[in-house]
């Protein structure tokens, strides 16, 4: 069985936090997660202020909708990270570090002036790649 590779080519910055490229081998089923803040099960949003707060909900809900489709953080490829300008990502990261358990796909971070959940400070989407 095939397995995705993640890459760190030389010349481009070198971080543990994240890789540059996800090979994905043929035959393997893409997850596509779409945007999860810090919203519980009824809608409620998590953590008021606190962006730490929110991340745990978010990455809580990240593996929620990952176990859905069979998958965990270690058939990541890909992340998408949106943050509300002026958010201490500081106190985020440790949190997310945390969760996402040495997974270090490729992660694309934006700064944004506001999420569609009035409140959201964090917003994630991902792609995984389970392979067959």
């Amino acid at each position: 069985m095939a397995q995705t590779s993640l890459l760190r080519p030389e010349g481009l910055v070198q971080s543990p936090a994240f890789t540059h490229v996800a090979v994905v081998p043929p035959g393997s089923t893409t997850v596509y997660i779409g945007g999860q803040n810090a919203v519980d099960g009824d809608g409620t949003l998590v953590g008021g202020d606190d962006v730490a707060a929110q991340t745990q909900q978010v990455m809580k809900n990240l593996h929620i909708a990952l176990a859905a489709a069979g998958a965990g953080v270690q058939d990541l490829v890909m992340m998408t990270v949106l943050f509300v300008d002026g958010v201490d990502l500081s106190a985020a990261y440790p949190v997310a570090a945390v969760e996402l358990a040495g997974a270090t796909p490729p992660v694309v971070g934006a700064r944004v002036a506001g999420l569609g959940v009035p409140g959201a400070l964090i917003e994630v989407s991902a792609v995984a790649a389970i392979p067959s």
